[in-house]
């Protein structure tokens, strides 16, 4: 066999990956990777435990080894935009990034989650003239409630411990788009409100590995007619979605949030619509669903 007869390989993929703390609990290395191989897209994607004192050191090192882009999640959605070079459309109204993104040789940050999450919920429910309680106030819950308001949702209430959070999305929503956002304090065990339509968790109460967590809530409030998402995805089944379904309501889980999350982040990253069944079989491959 001659040289010739030998094709020349690149054993340089591109890098793309995930800053986060905790980073263990993340799937999204699985599905990502799951993706780029079905498709024979020549990158990877490392999934990094980041603290908070390290974000912009890693952030310098992403650059310094000329990585694609990269994702941010828990507790750096919001920390992580004064490194960027900018904002796209959607982040900049919702002030916290989950995608970041070269572009030439700028940074910029662009915000998946809500977009991720009103994909998912619309194949159960339109939140189009729909009653909502959202449960959080940090980055994703921001991300969810700005999208479900764009996506003309009729009444928002966000519930949440800290009201200065809670007041600056309420306040958010009520200037720049058409619905009706109001806070409620969740000191104490919180009924929620018989009109409710839509109940979303958008804390991290139930994220592995405190799975037996429960959210502070009158479990007797929730109806069968309340359509109930849990953004949390691992574990998939948390224990607010169990009790939903045992009271007979339809219920949307973070897996397939995760999977339109990681589609647009995707195409951001390698211009390439990939197939989001692939993300998903490898993601019911990984929970054993």
């Amino acid at each position: 066999m001659n040289a010739h007869d030998n094709k020349a390989k690149d054993f340089l993929p591109q890098l793309t990956g995930s800053f986060a703390q905790p980073a263990a609990e993340n799937p999204t290395v699985a599905m990502v990777e799951a993706a780029y191989k079905h498709h024979g897209l020549h990158f990877r994607y490392i999934n990094c435990e980041v603290s908070p004192e390290n974000l912009e050191t890693a952030i310098q090192g992403a650059k310094a080894l000329g990585w694609s882009g990269f994702n941010c999640s828990i507790p750096h959605k919001v920390a992580v935009i004064k490194y960027l070079d900018g904002l796209g459309e959607s982040a900049k109204l919702i002030g916290a990034v989950n995608t970041i993104v070269k572009r030439d040789d700028k940074w910029i940050g662009e915000n998946t989650d809500g977009k991720g999450f009103v994909q998912a919920l619309k194949q159960i429910i339109d939140p189009a003239q729909k009653h909502i309680t959202l449960f959080g106030a940090g980055g994703a819950a921001r991300a969810v409630a700005v999208e479900l308001a764009l996506a003309g949702a009729k009444t928002i209430t966000l519930v949440n411990r800290s009201s200065e959070r809670a007041e600056e999305v309420v306040t958010l929503l009520n200037d720049n788009t058409p619905t009706q956002a109001v806070y409620n304090s969740w000191e104490n065990r919180y009924a929620i409100d018989p009109k409710t339509q839509i109940v979303i968790n958008a804390t991290s109460v139930g994220l592995y590995p405190d799975v037996d967590q429960q959210l502070n809530i009158d479990f007797d409030s929730i109806h069968p007619d309340m359509v109930v998402a849990d953004g949390i995805h691992n574990p998939p089944e948390t224990h607010l979605l169990k009790t939903a379904k045992d009271k007979g309501c339809k219920t949307v889980n973070g897996i397939q949030m995760l999977v339109n999350q990681g589609v647009i982040g995707i195409k951001y990253w390698t211009g390439v619509d990939v197939d989001a069944q692939v993300m998903h079989t490898k993601l019911n491959e990984v929970f054993d669903l």
